[in-house]
């Protein structure tokens, strides 16, 4: 079982995209909720953005994006991402850095910092300023993330592999339904571009995990019975079981016949339930979960959330009001995400949304359709990332 605390406890963001600033309190469950272009994704995509800067680099991190220029909020010369964390151990641990933009599209780090427990470093313009450790440490770069190095030190390594093992997901069911590169299956990526590994992993070493993932299927596609990977030449892909009317046996269908609908609830269930099998990973966010579904499943994506919550923490972006429509969900799982002046606010909700929550007077789902599930103050855009040595 996972540990009482959530993984991620709190997330601090500053200039990211429209996010001028923020300071978030996470839960084992959040709900991110706001209309379409209130900035939820670039919420999400911080998160992701980490994750990629550790795999890979912040280079290329950046040209994923577009350029430092298409991240760093345009009314300012720096962004910064600020994570406070609980191993699963139950040691404390906090990450931040700030990446600053320069002409023609350069940049650098200019300042860095993280602790685990008693351990930490403090990077600060291309100089180590502070540090726990008492072996010699290698030279910051200016285009890295100093925790790349610091990983081959076993202080600091439990804080990269929680922090490169977060699920960030905008799934992509035309992505999916085409045949896939095979890899090792252990993490799905953001698209589900290798869901057909994924799931053959699954197959592998949890059969009991993918039986309740096709009992959920079921639930939202009815007839369909089953689903796994097959090889398709050197490739991958996803096959379907499906009941078909006069016929003794489930007819066998490949991705490309399914809906968007069926895929990306696959895709879903998949994200929510490999932490069963990997359980290195600690946290996963969807966006959207809810598309191209049927309202009338929003009931069991709902009970889905709720399971998955035991095993992993979960962030869920949407603006459904048909998954919020359930007295049990209250205010404290809930982040309100405007867009004001151009700039997302991500808060609590306001006093009146939280009391008429918390009396049972309305459920979320009907707030939202009323219009009246509402954020709180913002915050100051004046937030301390580093503690300094």
């Amino acid at each position: 079982m996972p540990p009482a605390d959530p993984f991620l406890k709190r997330i601090r963001l500053k200039n990211y995209r429209s996010i001028a600033a923020c300071d978030v309190e996470l839960g084992r469950l959040t709900f991110l909720v706001g209309p379409n272009g209130s900035g939820k994704s670039n919420f999400v995509d911080a998160l992701r953005f980490t994750a990629d800067s550790l795999n890979s680099t912040i280079d290329h991190a950046l040209r994923e994006r577009g350029g430092v220029g298409e991240v760093v909020n345009r009314r300012a010369d720096s962004f910064s991402v600020g994570l406070d964390l609980t191993l699963r151990d139950g040691t404390p641990a906090s990450f931040a850095f700030e990446v600053r933009a320069r002409d023609d599209d350069a940049y650098d780090v200019s300042e860095e910092e993280c602790r685990v427990g008693d351990a930490f470093y403090h990077v600060k313009d291309g100089e180590l300023l502070a540090s726990s450790v008492t072996t010699v440490m290698p030279p910051p770069m200016a285009d890295r993330l100093y925790l790349v190095h610091a990983s081959g030190l076993a202080d600091f390594r439990p804080a990269f592999d929680a922090l490169t093992s977060v699920g960030a997901y905008n799934l992509n069911p035309s992505v999916i339904r085409e045949p896939q590169h095979p890899d090792r299956g252990e993490l799905l990526s953001r698209d589900g571009r290798n869901l057909a590994s994924v799931v053959a992993h699954l197959e592998r070493r949890a059969g009991g995990v993918k039986r309740r993932i096709e009992e959920y299927l079921g639930l939202v596609v009815p007839g369909v019975v089953g689903f796994g990977s097959a090889r398709l030449g050197p490739m991958d892909t996803l096959v379907f079981h499906q009941e078909v009317e006069g016929a003794r046996e489930p007819r066998r269908l490949p991705a490309m016949s399914m809906s968007d609908g069926t895929l990306r609830t696959v895709a879903v269930l998949v994200a929510l339930f490999q932490a069963r099998v990997e359980e290195r990973i600690a946290l996963v966010a969807i966006e959207e979960p809810e598309t191209a579904l049927h309202p009338a499943a929003a009931g069991v994506l709902r009970d889905c959330l709720r399971e998955a919550c035991r095993h992993v923490q979960v962030i869920v972006t949407s603006h459904s009001a048909d998954l919020l429509d359930d007295a049990d969900i209250d205010g404290r799982d809930i982040r309100a995400v405007e867009s004001r002046r151009g700039r997302t606010i991500i808060t609590p909700l306001d006093e009146v949304s939280r009391s008429a929550l918390l009396d049972k007077l309305y459920t979320p789902g009907e707030l939202l359709r009323a219009n009246q599930l509402r954020a709180g103050e913002p915050e100051s855009a004046q937030l301390d990332m580093f503690e300094g040595a």
